[in-house]
Protein backbone atom coordinates (compact mmCIF):
# COMPACT_ATOMS: atom_id res chain seq x y z
CA UNK A 1 0.00 0.00 0.00
CA UNK A 2 0.80 3.67 -1.11
CA UNK A 3 0.61 5.85 2.11
CA UNK A 4 0.28 9.97 2.08
CA UNK A 5 0.35 11.35 5.35
CA UNK A 6 0.06 14.69 6.21
CA UNK A 7 2.05 15.44 3.05
CA UNK A 8 2.72 19.95 2.67
CA UNK A 9 5.08 21.80 0.55
CA UNK A 10 4.94 25.24 2.19
CA UNK A 11 2.26 27.40 0.94
CA UNK A 12 1.93 24.77 -2.19
CA UNK A 13 0.32 22.15 -0.92
CA UNK A 14 -1.16 22.30 2.11
CA UNK A 15 -1.31 19.03 4.42
CA UNK A 16 -3.10 15.85 3.07
CA UNK A 17 -3.68 12.73 3.78
CA UNK A 18 -4.74 9.74 1.18
CA UNK A 19 -4.20 5.93 0.73
CA UNK A 20 -3.69 3.70 -2.31
CA UNK A 21 -3.95 0.23 -2.44
CA UNK A 22 -1.74 -2.15 -4.68
CA UNK A 23 -2.87 -2.20 -8.70
CA UNK A 24 -4.70 1.19 -8.03
CA UNK A 25 -4.94 4.11 -10.48
CA UNK A 26 -5.57 7.45 -9.20
CA UNK A 27 -6.35 10.66 -10.85
CA UNK A 28 -5.30 13.82 -9.46
CA UNK A 29 -7.18 16.64 -11.27
CA UNK A 30 -7.52 20.48 -10.50
CA UNK A 31 -7.39 23.58 -12.38
CA UNK A 32 -3.88 24.62 -13.35
CA UNK A 33 -1.98 25.97 -10.53
CA UNK A 34 -3.70 23.63 -8.23
CA UNK A 35 -0.51 21.96 -7.04
CA UNK A 36 -0.39 18.49 -9.31
CA UNK A 37 3.35 18.77 -10.26
CA UNK A 38 3.78 19.50 -6.85
CA UNK A 39 2.41 16.84 -5.22
CA UNK A 40 3.73 14.42 -7.77
CA UNK A 41 7.09 15.87 -7.48
CA UNK A 42 7.12 15.17 -3.96
CA UNK A 43 5.41 11.81 -3.44
CA UNK A 44 8.68 10.45 -6.24
CA UNK A 45 11.07 11.75 -3.24
CA UNK A 46 12.23 14.98 -6.13
CA UNK A 47 10.89 18.03 -3.47
CA UNK A 48 11.46 18.82 -0.04
CA UNK A 49 8.02 18.01 2.00
CA UNK A 50 6.73 18.00 5.28
CA UNK A 51 4.82 14.70 6.44
CA UNK A 52 5.34 11.06 5.27
CA UNK A 53 4.78 9.04 2.27
CA UNK A 54 5.13 5.56 2.68
CA UNK A 55 5.51 3.26 -0.27
CA UNK A 56 5.20 -0.35 2.25
CA UNK A 57 8.28 -0.13 4.32
CA UNK A 58 10.17 2.48 1.73
CA UNK A 59 10.21 5.75 3.61
CA UNK A 60 10.02 8.35 0.61
CA UNK A 61 11.70 11.10 2.79
CA UNK A 62 14.74 8.84 3.99
CA UNK A 63 15.30 6.82 1.14
CA UNK A 64 18.10 7.32 -1.57
CA UNK A 65 17.76 7.86 -4.96
CA UNK A 66 18.85 4.34 -5.83
CA UNK A 67 15.78 2.95 -3.46
CA UNK A 68 13.72 4.66 -4.68
CA UNK A 69 14.17 4.34 -8.25
CA UNK A 70 14.03 0.56 -7.56
CA UNK A 71 10.42 1.00 -6.17
CA UNK A 72 9.03 3.62 -8.01
CA UNK A 73 9.03 5.85 -11.54
CA UNK A 74 8.43 9.20 -11.82
CA UNK A 75 7.46 10.71 -15.43
CA UNK A 76 7.66 14.75 -15.25
CA UNK A 77 5.87 16.46 -17.96
CA UNK A 78 7.53 16.27 -21.15
CA UNK A 79 11.11 17.45 -22.58
CA UNK A 80 13.44 16.74 -25.15
CA UNK A 81 17.00 16.08 -23.88
CA UNK A 82 20.18 17.52 -24.94
CA UNK A 83 21.81 14.39 -25.63
CA UNK A 84 21.92 12.92 -28.99
CA UNK A 85 20.83 8.79 -28.30
CA UNK A 86 19.34 6.02 -30.60
CA UNK A 87 16.09 5.37 -29.41
CA UNK A 88 16.86 1.46 -28.52
CA UNK A 89 19.80 2.81 -26.45
CA UNK A 90 18.23 5.06 -24.90
CA UNK A 91 15.43 2.82 -23.61
CA UNK A 92 18.85 0.39 -22.24
CA UNK A 93 19.19 2.78 -19.98
CA UNK A 94 16.13 2.42 -18.47
CA UNK A 95 16.37 -1.30 -17.99
CA UNK A 96 17.07 -2.08 -13.73
CA UNK A 97 21.16 -2.53 -13.53
CA UNK A 98 20.95 -2.21 -17.59
CA UNK A 99 20.83 -5.63 -17.90
CA UNK A 100 20.08 -7.17 -20.99
CA UNK A 101 18.38 -10.54 -21.29
CA UNK A 102 15.80 -12.77 -22.08
CA UNK A 103 13.18 -11.14 -19.49
CA UNK A 104 14.54 -8.09 -20.54
CA UNK A 105 14.02 -8.78 -24.21
CA UNK A 106 10.45 -9.78 -24.07
CA UNK A 107 9.71 -7.22 -21.72
CA UNK A 108 10.88 -4.23 -23.92
CA UNK A 109 8.51 -6.27 -27.40
CA UNK A 110 5.49 -6.32 -25.40
CA UNK A 111 5.79 -2.65 -24.36
CA UNK A 112 7.25 -1.29 -27.92
CA UNK A 113 4.53 -3.03 -29.63
CA UNK A 114 1.79 -1.94 -27.34
CA UNK A 115 2.72 1.76 -27.70
CA UNK A 116 3.56 0.98 -31.51
CA UNK A 117 7.25 2.54 -31.60
CA UNK A 118 8.59 -0.90 -32.69
CA UNK A 119 9.63 1.01 -36.02
CA UNK A 120 11.36 3.80 -33.66
CA UNK A 121 13.82 1.66 -32.21
CA UNK A 122 16.74 2.56 -34.77
CA UNK A 123 16.24 6.52 -34.50
CA UNK A 124 17.55 9.41 -33.29
CA UNK A 125 15.45 10.64 -30.20
CA UNK A 126 16.04 14.18 -31.92
CA UNK A 127 13.86 12.67 -35.27
CA UNK A 128 11.07 11.92 -33.49
CA UNK A 129 7.60 14.09 -33.70
CA UNK A 130 6.30 15.39 -30.20
CA UNK A 131 3.87 12.35 -29.92
CA UNK A 132 6.29 9.88 -30.47
CA UNK A 133 9.01 10.91 -28.12
CA UNK A 134 6.72 10.92 -25.25
CA UNK A 135 5.84 7.02 -26.08
CA UNK A 136 8.93 6.83 -26.27
CA UNK A 137 9.50 8.20 -22.08
CA UNK A 138 6.49 5.91 -20.98
CA UNK A 139 8.53 2.90 -22.71
CA UNK A 140 11.85 4.06 -20.59
CA UNK A 141 9.83 4.63 -17.42
CA UNK A 142 7.52 1.06 -17.54
CA UNK A 143 10.89 -0.35 -18.07
CA UNK A 144 12.22 1.07 -15.17
CA UNK A 145 9.33 -1.04 -12.74
CA UNK A 146 8.18 -3.67 -15.07
CA UNK A 147 7.85 -6.42 -12.67
CA UNK A 148 9.25 -9.04 -14.37
CA UNK A 149 12.48 -7.20 -14.42
CA UNK A 150 11.89 -5.57 -11.03
CA UNK A 151 10.42 -7.12 -8.59
CA UNK A 152 10.81 -4.25 -5.72
CA UNK A 153 8.78 -2.16 -8.19
CA UNK A 154 5.44 -0.41 -6.16
CA UNK A 155 4.55 2.70 -8.04
CA UNK A 156 4.42 4.66 -11.53
CA UNK A 157 3.57 8.53 -11.14
CA UNK A 158 2.91 10.45 -14.02
CA UNK A 159 2.80 13.86 -14.76
CA UNK A 160 0.26 15.11 -17.40
CA UNK A 161 1.44 11.64 -20.08
CA UNK A 162 -1.04 12.39 -22.59
CA UNK A 163 -0.26 16.18 -23.15
CA UNK A 164 1.62 15.03 -26.01
CA UNK A 165 -0.35 12.87 -27.53
CA UNK A 166 -3.13 12.38 -30.07
CA UNK A 167 -7.08 10.63 -29.34
CA UNK A 168 -5.64 7.79 -31.05
CA UNK A 169 -2.33 7.27 -28.96
CA UNK A 170 -3.86 8.21 -25.94
CA UNK A 171 -5.64 4.60 -26.31
CA UNK A 172 -2.47 3.44 -25.93
CA UNK A 173 -1.29 5.16 -22.35
CA UNK A 174 -4.76 3.87 -21.05
CA UNK A 175 -4.00 0.49 -22.00
CA UNK A 176 -0.57 0.68 -20.66
CA UNK A 177 -1.19 2.11 -17.46
CA UNK A 178 -4.11 -0.63 -17.06
CA UNK A 179 -1.93 -3.71 -18.20
CA UNK A 180 0.97 -2.49 -15.46
CA UNK A 181 -1.74 -1.79 -12.70
CA UNK A 182 -3.16 -5.58 -13.63
CA UNK A 183 0.53 -6.88 -12.99
CA UNK A 184 0.28 -4.91 -9.27
CA UNK A 185 1.88 -1.33 -9.70
CA UNK A 186 0.10 1.07 -8.54
CA UNK A 187 -0.42 4.89 -10.55
CA UNK A 188 -0.67 8.36 -9.66
CA UNK A 189 -1.26 10.87 -12.44
CA UNK A 190 -2.80 14.15 -13.14
CA UNK A 191 -4.77 14.72 -16.04
CA UNK A 192 -7.17 17.21 -17.25
CA UNK A 193 -9.63 15.69 -19.46
CA UNK A 194 -12.06 14.62 -16.94
CA UNK A 195 -14.00 12.23 -18.84
CA UNK A 196 -10.87 10.34 -19.10
CA UNK A 197 -10.62 10.11 -15.68
CA UNK A 198 -14.15 9.12 -15.58
CA UNK A 199 -13.34 6.19 -17.78
CA UNK A 200 -9.92 4.80 -16.66
CA UNK A 201 -9.93 6.07 -13.15
CA UNK A 202 -10.28 4.08 -9.85
CA UNK A 203 -10.29 6.64 -7.22
CA UNK A 204 -9.51 10.59 -7.97
CA UNK A 205 -8.43 13.35 -5.98
CA UNK A 206 -9.34 16.92 -6.73
CA UNK A 207 -7.07 19.87 -5.59
CA UNK A 208 -7.49 23.68 -5.69
CA UNK A 209 -5.02 26.00 -4.81
CA UNK A 210 -2.86 23.10 -2.73
CA UNK A 211 -6.19 22.07 -0.54
CA UNK A 212 -7.46 18.55 -1.20
CA UNK A 213 -11.02 19.72 -2.00
CA UNK A 214 -12.29 15.90 -2.17
CA UNK A 215 -10.88 12.62 -2.52
CA UNK A 216 -12.23 8.87 -3.02
CA UNK A 217 -14.08 7.07 -6.03
CA UNK A 218 -14.69 9.15 -9.59
CA UNK A 219 -18.18 9.09 -8.99
CA UNK A 220 -17.45 10.98 -5.30
CA UNK A 221 -15.18 13.41 -6.76
CA UNK A 222 -16.17 13.78 -10.22
CA UNK A 223 -19.66 15.23 -9.17
CA UNK A 224 -21.05 18.40 -11.80
CA UNK A 225 -21.88 20.45 -8.64
CA UNK A 226 -17.97 19.90 -7.45
CA UNK A 227 -16.07 20.40 -10.64
CA UNK A 228 -18.32 23.84 -10.72
CA UNK A 229 -17.36 24.92 -7.93
CA UNK A 230 -13.47 23.92 -8.53
CA UNK A 231 -13.00 24.92 -12.31
CA UNK A 232 -15.27 27.91 -11.74
CA UNK A 233 -17.63 26.64 -15.21
CA UNK A 234 -20.41 25.36 -15.52
CA UNK A 235 -20.20 21.12 -15.37
CA UNK A 236 -22.91 18.79 -16.52
CA UNK A 237 -22.96 15.02 -16.05
CA UNK A 238 -24.90 13.14 -18.47
CA UNK A 239 -25.22 9.39 -19.36
CA UNK A 240 -24.32 8.60 -23.40
CA UNK A 241 -24.69 5.07 -24.15
CA UNK A 242 -24.69 3.89 -20.52
CA UNK A 243 -21.43 5.74 -19.79
CA UNK A 244 -20.91 9.39 -17.67
CA UNK A 245 -20.38 12.02 -19.54
CA UNK A 246 -19.06 15.53 -18.41
CA UNK A 247 -20.19 18.70 -20.68
CA UNK A 248 -18.31 22.23 -19.73
CA UNK A 249 -20.41 25.11 -21.00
Amino acid sequence: MIRVDHLSVGSRILPLSFSLNRGEVLHVIGPNGSGKSTLLTSIAGLLDFEGDVLMNDVNVGESSLEVLAMNRAFLSQSSHPAFNLDVSFYLSLSLPHHKVNADAEQALKELTDLLEITDKLHRSIHQLSGGEWQRVRLCAICLQIWPSLNPNAQLLILDEPAASLDIGQEVFLYRLIRKLADKGVSVIMSNHDLNRTLKYADNALLLDNGVMQSYGSVAKVCTAEELSRVFKASVEKIQFKEQPVLIFN
